[in-house]
């Protein structure tokens, strides 16, 4: 039997900004989708997850991709993740990158390197890339209050062609948990993507 068939690629990061919750659901989500992803993992972001969630992510990088492969019910060959200096992997390259690249959440820092060009990750890089092949860049900033410098960052990646996203839910659809708060964002994410979601109903629908 061929490879299974995925809708489509979508680079996902997450970096050390609170939130896990959000990147977290949002890769649950685009795997159940039938998308390809592309996962990226900040060390900074490793840590979070284990402290704001219930999960224990193994120390190993292949582990985790199986430990998150399993846990979201994962395709084969649906799920990769990339380590911090993979500079060979497909999102490095304007020639390999998917069309859509997500960071959330992105923390101020993230932000800032993405903004002056620093590309000394894997994130920063392929965040590069999206920006200067005119790609689709997704920014889930997650802070309060903001400084001058992460308005003035996400006003300069504005210019440049990214949406800045904010973690900020709505409450116009009456959210009775947590879980109801993070998927108003996430649905704002697949809507952005053009994945079909059912977690949020349309305005006026």
């Amino acid at each position: 039997m061929g490879q299974p068939a995925f809708s489509k690629t979508v680079t996902l990061a997450m970096t050390g900004a609170s939130g896990a919750q959000y990147g977290l659901r949002l890769l649950q989500c685009l795997l159940a989708a039938r998308v390809r992803v592309w996962l990226l993992l900040s060390d900074a972001a490793r840590v979070v997850i284990n402290t704001e969630t219930e999960l224990h992510l193994p120390e190993d990088e292949s582990e985790q991709e199986a430990f998150f492969a399993a846990r979201f019910g994962a395709r084969e060959g649906q799920l990769k993740l990339f380590g911090k200096r993979d500079w060979f992997s497909p999102v490095a390259s304007g020639s390999g990158a998917p069309a859509s690249m997500v960071i959330c959440p992105a923390s101020g820092g993230t932000l800032s390197a993405i903004a002056c060009g620093a590309s000394n990750n894997l994130i920063e890089r392929a965040a590069d890339v999206a920006l200067k092949e005119r790609r689709q860049l997704l920014l889930v900033p997650r802070e309060t209050p903001y400084s001058e410098i992460h308005l003035e960052n996400m006003l300069k990646l504005t210019r440049m062609g990214a949406v800045i996203l904010p973690a900020s839910p709505g409450f116009y659809q009456q959210p009775r948990s947590v879980e109801d708060l993070v998927d108003f964002i996430v649905a704002r994410l697949l809507d952005h993507l053009g994945v079909e979601q059912n977690l949020l109903p349309e305005w006026g629908g």
